[in-house]
């Protein structure tokens, strides 16, 4: 072990001293969930927690064992300290209550805590995200205290489990990550203000919904599949893991532009991801980052929430690319946009009669 380096818990007492160290107590109770949820993750098959339950979450998706596991960690670390008012998590219908042997706080804290879960099972990298707000005063949260607007969050961060351990977290100044030092346990600070590069030539998108994307998102990821001899003038490529924090994870060190826009495959839902759990803390990180996180239409972070498990379009990454990406839905809502066919349908209507 190298001496003297800044750890993670080091860093958040120093940074919130003017919470009188209550978020930052909050924060090292984060970290030692997903130190617990690491080496979760790690054993694999040999923990015997791979695969999936008979049970379904409030979205209706089938729940690996490790959903609930690793959403019991957080849990169990968290609800004991005294800082929180709440919690909620994307694998539980309703918020958590604080138990009544515990000191409530004023902090609600807020997460997913394994995303990219389906991956387990294929030894592909998996991730936590979570996010934090404040109450005005301490006590037992309400449902409206938990339905607030990015731009509110106080902290926000993700864990990212592959060859090694990353801890990656936002308090309003700037990106930092943090990489697990297995032989001291501790959270070591590697990846000091990180920033995200304004140009990119990488996108990550599902191709196989393209036939359900608008046709702004088509446009967008036609001219980027183009390459030189398209509008762009340049080559692209593209990645995809399905797993939002690897996605994101490599955005923040190297570039790029992650996309998982509104599409017309269920009218129900106008976003697939979740944006308290997902969308939120993951907005904050890339703007703190120095990149740009959109709905295509709007800036996330001012996205108000009207239930626990809403889902909103993302396209968040490289400054310069989201918001060409902003102006091509601008300019097709407008009309403004030159015409565009996709190869896939023959009517831009289809699109407009299912938004």
């Amino acid at each position: 072990m190298q001496f003297g380096r800044t750890t993670l818990s080091k860093f958040v007492i120093e940074h919130t001293r003017a919470s009188h160290g209550e978020l930052g107590a909050l924060l090292i109770d984060v970290a030692a969930a997903v130190k617990t949820i690491s080496a979760m993750v790690a054993k694999g098959a040999l923990g015997g927690s791979l695969g999936a339950l008979d049970s379904t979450n409030v979205q209706g998706e089938v729940q690996k064992k490790l959903d609930v596991l690793t959403n019991e960690a957080i849990l169990h670390h968290c609800e004991w300290g005294g800082q929180l008012a709440g919690m909620a998590s994307e694998e539980m219908d309703d918020p958590y209550p604080i138990p009544a042997e515990y000191p409530r706080g004023r902090y609600l804290l807020v997460f997913d805590p394994l995303d990219g879960s389906s991956n387990s099972d294929v030894n592909v990298s998996v991730g936590t995200i979570f996010s934090i707000f404040a109450r005005s005063t301490a006590g037992d949260a309400a449902l409206g205290d938990y339905l607030r607007p990015g731009c509110e969050q106080v902290a926000a961060g993700y864990a990212i489990y592959g060859p090694s351990t990353m801890m990656v977290l936002t308090l309003g100044n700037g990106t930092h990550g943090f990489t697990l030092d297995r032989e001291s346990g501790n959270f070591i600070l590697t990846h000091a203000n990180i920033r995200v590069p304004e140009d990119t030539r990488e996108f990550a998108i599902n191709t196989s919904n393209e036939r359900f994307w608008e046709p702004p998102v088509q446009r967008y990821v036609a001219e980027c599949k183009a390459g030189k001899s398209g509008v762009r003038g340049e080559d692209f490529n593209t990645r995809w893991i399905a797993s939002m924090v690897a996605e994101v994870h490599r955005i923040l060190i190297r570039g790029g532009i992650f996309m998982y826009p509104k599409d017309n495959k269920d009218p129900k839902k106008p976003g697939r991801l979740r944006l308290l759990y997902e969308a939120n803390p993951m907005a904050m990180l890339i703007e703190q980052a120095g990149g740009a996180a959109s709905t295509g239409r709007q800036r996330i972070l001012e996205v108000a929430p009207d239930s626990l498990h809403q889902r909103v379009p993302v396209i968040l990454g490289s400054k310069n690319e989201v918001e060409r990406v902003e102006r091509y839905h601008q300019e097709y809502d407008t009309g403004a946009d030159r015409p565009f066919v996709s190869p896939l349908f023959s009517e831009r209507s289809l699109f407009r009669d299912n938004a």
